[in-house]
């Protein structure tokens, strides 16, 4: 049964199809707008806030294909939906910036909503959901050089770490020279690594805490330097133990809708006590929360940190 997603309480202002029609105009008549707002765009001079946390929210599932949120296997596959609750989500206080792919940042760019915000696009979104190449998860999005040509703040990367795939060895090539590509730019190299299986033909990934130690480890030492390498890891039984694996900086990722909020917020919670746990990047939990009301979601995380 498909379950219909709560629309978000509060979107902006104006209306969804008048805004919707307005981007594609923009596109068809004036490709250079895009360049143009990426280059007026107000930076900030730090990653971190002023509380040493980094609060980010992530969009860029719909290039992989992954639509589902909740109990909607569609739930994303409406833009003008979608940057509702993203514009919604980036005004609240605490919110530092937004993670996604080339289309949706452009958007959001076009709407005003990435001033003073970091800026991560998304690199590698090749490995589609269900398909029999997805541990071959090639960089179709941004590369190095884009993203700093359009003066973004990093690029992010998902490495999967199958031992009985071989396209393993490829992409973690291809991550490795992505860590390398950012750092040479002086950018931020985002990194989520997972061990992954396939289960009645489906990629899964192993969320014990030994299998993401060994995920950690292999992730933390990509590229020629890791200076400017984070981690974006999900919360597991014994995070304190995972967390020693390594001296980067890490994210916790907020993955499916939670069953259960409040005990969500309380993982993360226990997790950001963790020395090397700075923030979170958190996407659908956040955008499509089960009662559609995505400001408290958003100000609910924002309090955890």
């Amino acid at each position: 049964m498909t379950v219909e997603t709560p629309r978000p309480q509060g979107p902006p202002g104006g209306s969804r199809a008048g805004r919707t029609n307005e981007l594609t105009e923009i596109r068809a008549s004036r490709p250079g707008a895009i360049a143009e707002a990426a280059a007026r765009r107000v930076r900030r001079e730090r990653l971190l806030g002023p509380s040493g946390r980094l609060m980010l929210l992530a969009a860029d599932h719909p290039a992989r294909g992954a639509l589902a949120a909740g109990g909607d296997p569609m739930a994303m596959a409406d833009r003008g939906d979608l940057l509702d609750r993203l514009c919604l989500a980036l005004a609240r206080p605490g919110v530092d910036g937004v993670l996604g792919t080339p289309d949706v940042l452009e958007d959001l760019l076009l709407l005003g909503a990435l001033d003073g915000k970091v800026v991560i696009g998304s690199m590698n979104r090749g490995g589609l959901a269900g398909a029999s190449f997805e541990i071959d998860d090639r960089f179709t999005a941004y590369d190095a050089a884009a993203l700093a040509a359009a003066r973004l703040d990093g690029g992010k990367m998902l490495l999967r770490l199958d031992d009985g795939d071989p396209a393993t060895a490829g992409t973690l090539e291809r991550c490795a020279h992505a860590v390398s590509a950012l750092a040479a730019q002086g950018l931020m190299a985002m990194v989520e690594p997972f061990v992954s299986h396939r289960v009645d033909g489906r990629v899964r990934n192993v969320l014990t805490p030994e299998a993401m130690i060994r995920a950690i480890s292999v992730a933390t030492g990509l590229g020629v330097t890791s200076a400017r390498t984070w981690l974006k890891v999900p919360v597991v039984p014994d995070m304190e133990r995972v967390m020693a694996a390594s001296t980067l900086p890490a994210l916790l990722l907020g993955g499916e809708v939670a069953g259960d909020p409040r005990a969500a917020l309380a993982g993360w919670r226990r997790a950001l006590r963790l020395p090397t746990v700075k923030g979170l990047v958190v996407g659908r939990s956040l955008l499509y929360p089960s009662d559609g009301d995505v400001a408290a979601a958003v100000d609910a995380a924002v309090e955890a940190l």
